[in-house]
């Protein structure tokens, strides 16, 4: 996480500033898996009225549980496939605009995503192969939140900054 992101985060803890945090680190079980990977320090800030749950998997509409997604480059191009070699880019992006859009409305200005994921991954994501390797790069979701002004941490950032 880079002194920006940090000082963002801060400034959004101390000013109870509206916080995006997928839904997933809140202790709902919507992963791909039906699993949920919650940090209680996060659920503090849902009951405190301050995090925004957010899954761009839901709010695309799609199943959960669900088959695990990576994104792959096709012809230069970032696209989302299943395990099954099913192109799932179009609800992938439908996820990342409603996300980005409830950033928007409720004046989040940074994110606190799941990392690795296809959607929220922050940083590091899979390498479309399904074994299990990460490789640089950022999720649709976060790509899009980026791209609109939202600074985005994972949850590891979050806990490493709420320690100093």
């Amino acid at each position: 996480m880079n002194q920006k992101d940090f000082t963002c985060l801060k400034e959004a803890l101390e000013n109870k500033k509206k916080i995006l945090v997928s839904s997933c680190l809140l202790g709902m079980k919507i992963n791909y898996e039906e699993k949920a990977h919650p940090v209680n320090e996060l659920r503090q800030l849902f009951l405190q009225g301050q995090a925004i749950p957010v899954c761009p998997e839901v709010l695309a509409s799609l199943p959960i549980p669900r088959d695990p997604c990576e994104i792959v480059m096709v012809n230069g191009e970032r696209k989302v496939y299943n395990d099954k070699q099913v192109d799932f880019t179009e609800p992938y992006t439908l996820g990342a605009q409603r996300t980005t859009d409830t950033a928007r409305t409720s004046g989040a200005k940074i994110a606190i995503m799941k990392s690795n994921s296809p959607s929220c991954g922050c940083g590091k994501i899979y390498d479309g192969t399904f074994s299990g390797n990460l490789v640089d790069g950022d999720g649709i979701t976060v790509a899009l939140l980026k791209a609109n002004g939202i600074r985005v941490i994972t949850e590891e950032d979050f806990l490493d900054c709420i320690k100093k």
